[in-house]
């Protein structure tokens, strides 16, 4: 293996690996319909898509069509449900692995140095990637209301993890492309300021497109004093600890410097936008309190809820621990990342950063936004 990539070199042998798993997958898919696509493929890969797409609790295979769990009876073939299993994860995982040596070849290709600033230009594409993704909330909400998908298969399925991943990754990597071109040829003064009007621009968009459909469908209704509350009140966590962080224990942030203060926000904005949507949302005026989407924190209400007497549940809440927890694991991480870390290796430092970034403000992002627009 080690010969191969000397003489090729680790691009060639990457793009041939890729291309060859891509190549093997659909020839068995072809070769054995049944065998590798409806029961390999479709249970794990694409049929929690479908069932996530309508809102589904399970979708199944049923003489070649897929309908509801329900309406198939005993089928002719396999059952999936909206999530991961092990059997997707030990596809995904390689997957992930082989995009992110992708990744690493193309920030060496570009020869971008000014790392920092691609942190703030990228800014804008991490709340994208979560107000997309309410993008498909509202497609499933149109679903339930009319029984008829507003943006249909396959092009929904775009919009749902993991899939949205990639699409984002591609837009974001455009933009990225774009960006170091025209400071290259000197129409900028800095890339980080075109990526981030592009970033800024898809948002407002993506923004756009979910204020509409608020505004003209039955399905979604805008509440904005829930955003503006969540965005002052991660604004506050955020401020408060950073604050202690500074007073307390300065060094944490010597590494990262301003980027943890943006760190600690991200996962604040999740933080807040749980704690609000799944105790506080019937406030707003939803007629009930969202229901938690990820195991973190529907664990971390459902032991709240149980340790707490229930006469001070009612008062605090269950789901206020997730935001503690959230933004403990954001001060761990602008402390992991000290001074020696960016001096040793700052194109993988930032592009680490970006990740944590991402982790947390693209779901805050969706459950922020989903609550506001009431889908």
């Amino acid at each position: 293996m080690y010969e191969y990539i000397e003489r090729y070199g680790p691009v060639r042998v990457w793009a041939a690996t890729v291309i060859a798993l891509a190549a093997t997958v659909v020839l068995l898919a072809t070769a054995f319909p049944e065998r590798v696509y409806r029961d390999l493929i479709w249970q794990y890969y694409w049929g929690p898509v479908v069932a996530d797409a309508h809102g589904w609790s399970q979708v199944a295979w049923a003489g070649g069509e897929q309908v509801p769990g329900y309406e198939a009876g005993t089928g002719d073939g396999p059952f999936a449900e909206p999530g991961y299993t092990f059997v997707s994860y030990a596809g995904y995982i390689p997957t992930l692995i082989l995009g992110i040596i992708g990744i690493v070849f193309i920030i060496e290709r570009l020869e971008i140095e000014r790392y920092r600033a691609g942190f703030y230009g990228l800014f804008p594409f991490m709340l994208f990637g979560g107000a997309l993704r309410v993008v498909e909330d509202a497609n499933v909400a149109a679903f339930r209301h009319t029984g008829e998908l507003a943006i249909e298969l396959p092009w929904s399925g775009f919009l749902i993890s993991p899939l949205i991943y990639f699409v984002v990754f591609l837009v974001t990597l455009v933009a990225v492309v774009v960006s170091v071109w025209l400071d290259r040829n000197d129409y900028v003064s800095g890339y980080e300021y075109p990526l981030f009007g592009i970033g800024t621009a898809l948002l407002v968009l993506t923004l756009g497109y979910l204020g509409s459909t608020a505004a003209t469908q039955e399905y979604a209704t805008f509440y904005p004093l829930l955003l503006v509350t969540t965005l002052v009140g991660a604004t506050a966590a955020t401020w408060v600890t950073w604050e202690a962080v500074k007073r307390f224990a300065p060094d944490i942030n010597r590494g990262t410097r301003f980027m943890g203060a943006i760190v600690i926000w991200a996962h604040a904005v999740d933080g807040v936008a749980n704690v609000i949507g799944l105790d506080w949302a019937v406030v707003f005026g939803h007629s009930q309190n969202l229901l938690p989407k990820h195991p973190v924190n529907e664990t971390i209400v459902n032991v709240t809820g149980s340790v707490l007497p229930a006469e001070i549940a009612e008062i605090t809440g269950a789901a206020w621990p997730f935001l503690l927890v959230k933004l403990a694991a954001a001060v761990v991480v602008i402390w992991i990342f000290n001074d020696e870390v960016f001096d040793e290796s700052p194109r993988y430092a930032i592009l680490l950063m970006i990740t944590v970034v991402a982790v947390g403000l693209g779901p805050g992002t969706r459950d922020m936004l989903r609550a506001t627009f009431g889908v």
